[in-house]
């Protein structure tokens, strides 16, 4: 247990030191002498540290303090260290450039619990207007100079991320006029200058029959058993192509038959649950011991400590020869979407939920609170069982005319 006396008879050492209290609090000792008051804990699963200060600047009750703070921020689900930036940028008014503001405004969307994913197409998007309105004061911005920034992305013929980073900038400048540094959302008038871009679906097969047939193609691959069954996971569950490939095996009860996927691994930065078929548990009981050993279901090749690179699940379709005018990973998603509303057997919000699709109506989002899960339960199976149907239809088509 740490005192102040304590504290004040510790020496020094040739590399740095901790000295601990409780509830992960402890001191780091630096062999120059400095030493710092840190902070353990844990957060949606991850083990993360927070700076409390310099030791004697802050004092032991201070930290003390400080992590009792921390504890009560933690406890109704906020980062603290993402709160400690957040509260550093307003504190500062972060200035009043583009940059500075659009950092602030990123601080408060990671505050609010965005994906990973996200946050880091935020930062992207960003890096194209930084370079020319970065400095500039967020209030003397013109709607041609944001256009001039956005015209940057639209010349590499990326019209969709130029429609993006154009709502971006006009998230960062309404929440500059919230803060008092700037008056109003120039790109509102930028309404109708930018290229619309087609519409292009992304490529999945739709009709039974041609679901039949690429089911039948599925278990006849021959290439590496786990991106095998990674297939047949990713159409048996539908889930988008990232959830899958960075699916963790601590993710999966088996005594629930429930795959639970984390917030921070979802597109809309909601926990989503997936129940289990038992074809699904049955693939991942044949999974288990190639690849039970590492962290992810679907390791790398190279390096079983990271996931398998986005292109393996498209990269097995072409090589059974579907082209991506055809069938992607994310067609699995489309696939399901359109059999299972045809089948008009369950609820299109079930299903939609089961998509983990937010409703964007403000207010019926409102009412649909329940999760459906019961029925999305017996859906999940159906759709299973549906799927072993389709694939088995042309051996009873062979057998039924005598074909061989």
């Amino acid at each position: 247990m740490l005192t102040d006396a304590a504290i004040r008879k510790i020496g020094l050492r040739d590399k740095p030191f901790k000295v601990s209290d409780m509830h992960g609090l402890y001191l780091l000792v630096n062999p120059n002498g400095a030493r710092y008051w840190r902070w353990n804990f844990s957060h949606r699963g991850k083990r993360q540290t927070l700076s409390l200060g310099v030791y004697p600047e802050v004092s032991l009750k201070e930290a003390r303090e400080k992590r009792t703070d921390a504890s009560k921020l933690l406890e109704r689900g906020t980062n603290p260290s993402t709160h400690k930036k957040l509260a550093r940028a307003l504190a500062l008014n972060g200035g009043t450039s583009f940059g500075e503001v659009a950092q602030e405004w990123l601080a408060k969307l990671e505050a609010e619990g965005r994906s990973k994913a996200t946050m880091e197409k935020m930062r992207w998007l960003l890096r194209y207007a930084e370079p020319l309105i970065g400095e500039r004061p967020i209030g003397e911005l013109t709607a041609p100079e944001v256009l001039a920034v956005l015209r940057t992305v639209e010349v590499k013929g990326r019209y969709e991320s130029a429609r993006r980073l154009r709502t971006t900038c006009g998230s960062i400048m309404r929440y500059a006029i919230a803060t008092g540094r700037a008056q109003r959302d120039v790109t509102a008038d930028l309404q109708g200058a930018l290229i619309t871009p087609k519409v292009t679906h992304r490529a999945a097969i739709t009709d039974p029959g041609g679901v039949g047939e690429l089911l039948r193609a599925l278990w006849g691959y021959e290439g590496q058993p786990a991106v095998e069954i990674a297939l047949k996971v990713g159409i048996h569950t539908f889930v988008r192509p990232g959830e899958l490939r960075h699916a963790e095996w601590t993710e999966f009860d088996p005594d629930l038959a429930i795959w639970t996927i984390p917030a921070e691994k979802m597109k809309m930065g909601r926990e989503h649950r997936v129940p289990l078929s038992t074809q699904v548990m049955d693939l991942l009981e044949a999974l288990y011991p190639i690849t039970g050993h590492s962290k992810y279901l679907f390791p790398s090749i190279r390096d079983p400590r990271r996931p398998m690179s986005e292109n393996t699940v498209n990269a097995a379709l072409r090589r059974l020869g579907y082209d991506k005018t055809q069938m992607t990973g994310h067609g699995f998603r489309a696939t399901a979407s359109t059999l299972l509303n045809e089948s008009r057997k369950w609820h299109p919000d079930a299903i939609e939920r089961q998509l983990a699709h937010v409703e964007s109506n403000d207010v019926r989002r409102a009412y649909l609170r329940g999760e459906h899960w019961n029925e999305r339960v017996k859906m999940m199976q159906y759709w299973s069982d549906y799927l072993d149907q389709l694939r088995a239809a042309e051996k009873v088509i062979k057998a039924r005319f005598g074909r061989r």
